[in-house]
């Protein structure tokens, strides 16, 4: 008896059109990111194009949310792999209804409205709150260093600078009295009106080297002269640096180190020590709820260090879910005496490790800092030490989730504000991925 298979006629038009809800699972992570999506404000995105009055109508702003959105939680960051994935995959063409925005519409759209989808994180976490998936009984904030979108071989030392720009004036002054001589000779054997072509490129070049190189001098120069007044130091009239108690610095004010680097692809990067070695990176922050492990506060600085940042991310996670954490966890470059004696002053139950867990301990004086003190002593506990075991189960996941598992490990835009924008837009995207694995509905 022959085989007989199934109906496959490639060529048949269909004589109805079909419905995209039956293209995929009930259960897809792009219908959970479309609802979840309608569930949101999403104004600030319509306000731009009030009284725009173009000719050209654009592309409906919530639809192109939805495909951004749900692109960061599948792992494609590139605006040229999310237009192909609008022609070629079944849930991008779902979510786009068809649509087809070019790569640099969606480029522009993302970069146009870095601050909506800002507002759009704290929307999708009030979401989580309102659904009780937010308990906040340990709060942990950790950071991770993330590459920025910049090379560390574009970028260069105070020292070096300084030896570039006295090269490059060198130059210039040589250049252009070759200049000069050539057109005295040009003029003498052709007339006045024949000039030389190769010398003035050559100076055009140097030039706009130079002008680089100066602008980043001076950035360095600016970013030292704000941390000299920051720390207390002044000038005398003398034209001496004076320290906070008066006394001489031996380094001129406002004056950079010799190492101190600036990058010329993205000035605002600066260069950090991860597990690949040193690079240009960003470091992003984020306070992670212990029951949920949903993201309820992030923010993005070009400080290497994280001291200073664990009180801003405990106002911002009270803000975006009106809970105060029973418990914050957080390592040892969270600690310092101020923070330790204001969480104490808010009442704010915390562990905070004073040192690495494979470096002893040195002592401490407990005159001069005495919230460190009572924190060491905490920390000795079994209470103590049971919660602050948590800390690593709780934070750490979820960056394996966003480096690992998504393949989040550079940011696609440039500056300090734009990729805190991104850092928030892959923060929201996580956030609805573990809630369409919490089995959370829009509905």
């Amino acid at each position: 008896m022959p085989t007989t298979f199934r109906p496959y006629l490639p060529d048949q038009s269909l004589l109805l059109p079909t419905s995209l809800a039956e293209w995929l699972a009930e259960d897809h992570l792009s219908y959970f990111v479309s609802d979840a999506v309608e569930a949101m404000d999403l104004q600030g995105f319509y306000a731009r194009y009030e009284g725009d009055g173009r000719r050209r109508q654009p592309f409906d702003p919530q639809m192109m949310v939805k495909v951004l959105v749900y692109a960061y939680a599948s792992g494609i960051f590139s605006s040229r792999k999310i237009a192909l994935k609008l022609q070629e995959d079944v849930a991008f063409r779902v979510l786009g209804a068809n649509n087809f925005p070019a790569h640099r519409t969606i480029r522009e759209f993302r970069q146009l409205h870095l601050q909506e989808f800002a507002a759009l994180f704290v929307g999708v976490v009030k979401l989580a709150g309102e659904a009780g998936l937010i308990k906040l009984g340990r709060l942990a904030v950790d950071g991770t260093k993330i590459r920025a979108n910049a090379s560390k071989h574009k970028a260069m030392s105070y020292g070096r600078m300084k030896d570039e720009e006295r090269r490059l004036q060198n130059e210039i002054a040589e250049l252009l009295k070759k200049a000069q001589a050539t057109d005295v000779a040009e003029d003498a054997e052709h007339g006045p009106d024949r000039a030389g072509t190769e010398l003035p490129e050559e100076l055009k070049r140097r030039e706009n080297r130079l002008k680089v190189i100066q602008a980043a001098k001076a950035r360095l120069e600016q970013r030292q002269r704000q941390a000299d007044e920051e720390a207390g130091r002044s000038k005398d009239d003398d034209g001496n640096t004076r320290g906070p108690s008066g006394r001489r610095c031996q380094r001129e004010f406002g004056v950079p180190a010799e190492k101190a680097q600036d990058n010329f692809t993205d000035p605002e990067s600066r260069i950090m020590n991860t597990q690949e070695g040193y690079q240009q990176c960003y470091n992003g922050q984020a306070g992670v709820d212990e029951g949920s492990r949903l993201i309820v506060a992030a923010d993005l600085s070009n400080n290497a260090s994280d001291n200073g940042e664990l009180l801003p991310m405990l106002e911002q996670a009270h803000t975006h879910t009106g809970l105060t954490p029973q418990m914050t966890l957080a390592d040892t470059g969270y600690a310092s005496e101020e923070t330790l004696r204001e969480l104490e002053r808010r009442g704010l139950a915390a562990c905070v490790a004073l040192g690495r867990e494979d470096k002893p301990r040195r002592r401490i004086d407990e005159e001069r800092h005495p919230a460190s003190a009572r924190m060491a002593q905490r920390l000795k506990t079994p209470e103590g030490q049971a919660h602050y075991r948590r800390r690593k189960s709780v934070a750490e996941p979820v960056f394996g989730w966003i480096k690992q598992v998504l393949g989040f490990r550079r940011f696609s835009l440039r500056g300090l504000q734009a990729a805190q924008g991104e850092w928030k837009l892959i923060c929201m995207a996580v956030n609805l991925k573990r809630m369409h694995t919490l089995g959370w509905t829009a509905a």
